[in-house]
């Protein structure tokens, strides 16, 4: 059996980091599913209560503002993992492959840093914001702040093992 991912080798425990980030990924990819249909069934809810009934839902915007921003947030990692966020590569791509690969991992390594800041830094406002409440819900107004925390913590985890084996990392797995 071959193995799955360039230079990770059977029983490392590089591999089982792997094996449970792919895990972490799905159950983020449900979510963000899950985020995005409450979404669109909230805003859906809200045009048709406003321009058929005359009416309005009190919470519409607020739910589905912070629905918005647990979808934004839970897709970042998704896109570290790939590489498909936006970037200018125009010289970077006519270096060697050997260069290419080192920067790639150089630039792992400062997301990483970037991640465990903002990590850090969401921690603060997510406890500084416990106590209060949303205009509309009686929810913590920290639910705008954990999504940060779980991106920042995820795309940690991801920026961690692309930083170790590079941008070939991921290849076998569907994006």
């Amino acid at each position: 059996m071959s193995d799955p991912a360039p230079g990770v080798g059977p029983g490392a425990p590089w591999r089982a980091a792997r094996a449970a980030l792919l895990g972490l990924d799905r159950v983020s990819r449900w979510v963000l599913i899950a985020c995005m249909g409450v979404m669109t069934l909230i805003v859906s809810a809200q045009v048709f209560y406003r321009y058929v009934l005359g009416s309005s839902i009190d919470s519409a915007d607020e739910l589905s503002r912070l629905m918005f921003v647990w979808v934004i947030f839970l897709a970042i990692p998704h896109g570290l993992k790939h590489g498909v966020h936006v970037g200018i590569d125009i010289v970077v791509m006519k270096l060697p492959e050997h260069v290419r690969t080192r920067l790639f991992q150089l630039m792992a390594a400062c997301t990483a840093l970037l991640m465990a800041a903002i990590f850090q830094a969401a921690w603060v406002a997510t406890l500084d914001k416990w106590q209060e409440l949303m205009p509309t819900l009686p929810v913590t107004a920290a639910v705008y702040y954990i999504p940060v925390l779980i991106c920042a913590a995820h795309g940690f985890l991801h920026a961690v093992l692309l930083t170790r084996f590079g941008p070939r990392l991921w290849e076998d797995v569907q994006p």
